[in-house]
């Protein structure tokens, strides 16, 4: 099963020499270092996102495998599935999907094997040529999940899951990802007001602080799911907290702060 790109030429470019010199471009501009084993990292097109995604996955440890947990956008396939098999393709390559991490993940029992919640998804996909980039040879185990509701029932899905990659992570040379944006299209400054709420809940690794700043400030985090795994598998892992790596939004680029989408690079600590 090859999983072909779907975004390419739309969110970054489909030439591979336009792309890597795109990626590289994008990790010129940056001095980060190396420290995190979990990220947040942004998922919108380069021109927009790309800089801010850069610096995650740049402060990234080099690892084996990365598990990329992103939001399913399309609400297709199961609620937690993982495609289990295969390559994912890229302008800059092919990149195999780790069978065995996938198994483990799948034992976690919330998770689903599936293929086709994966097909049109971006929010994994803009990763990769980032990290082809960075890391050279790894492989991947891709994560989709849906984000319905606040609710306990889904935040105990997030807290099994976080626990099954942290038991993942202690024995293996894996590291993770969560994709997620953050306001869409608010002003800047209210973006950032509740934002900087929710980025609160997650530096003290707070999940359901995290859950009911989203609920009470009708906030509008696309990738709320992965964000919260990423915190139990940060707790389970005996992590203490996470840092803001930077903040920004797509009004830099547009000049349009009256309707921006926010991005933020975090590593757990």
């Amino acid at each position: 099963m090859k999983r072909e790109p779907v975004v390419a030429g739309m969110f970054y470019y489909l030439n591979p020499d336009n792309l890597r010199e795109q990626v590289r471009g994008m990790l010129s501009r940056i001095n980060t270092q190396p420290k995190y084993r979990i990220v947040i990292s942004p998922h919108a097109g380069y021109e927009y996102s790309g800089k801010t995604a850069a610096k995650a996955i740049a402060s990234l440890k080099k690892a084996n495998t990365f598990i990329i947990a992103g939001p399913n956008h399309n609400l297709i396939g199961p609620e937690f599935s993982v495609m289990a098999k295969g390559i994912w393709k890229t302008p800059l390559g092919e990149i195999e999907i780790n069978e065995e991490v996938a198994k483990a993940v799948l034992e976690s029992g919330v998770v689903e094997e599936d293929v086709i919640a994966h097909s049109e998804e971006h929010s994994i996909e803009v990763q990769l040529p980032i990290l082809q980039e960075v890391f050279g040879s790894f492989s991947i185990v891709p994560v989709s999940i849906f984000n319905v509701d606040y609710s306990q029932r889904f935040l105990k899905k997030c807290e099994i899951l976080g626990k099954t990659l942290a038991e993942i992570m202690k024995s293996k040379d894996v590291n993770f990802i969560a994709s997620s944006d953050f306001s869409h299209y608010i002003r800047f400054d209210e973006a950032k007001r509740k934002d900087m709420l929710a980025i609160e809940r997650i530096k003290n690794l707070d999940a359901e602080g995290f859950f009911g700043v989203l609920k009470d400030e009708s906030g509008s985090v696309c990738g709320y799911g992965p964000i919260a795994v990423a915190i139990y598998t940060a707790k389970h892992l005996g992590l203490k907290g996470a840092e803001l790596i930077e903040y920004t939004s797509s009004g830099e680029v547009t000049g349009d702060m009256n309707s921006v989408v926010a991005y933020a690079a975090i590593g757990f600590v």
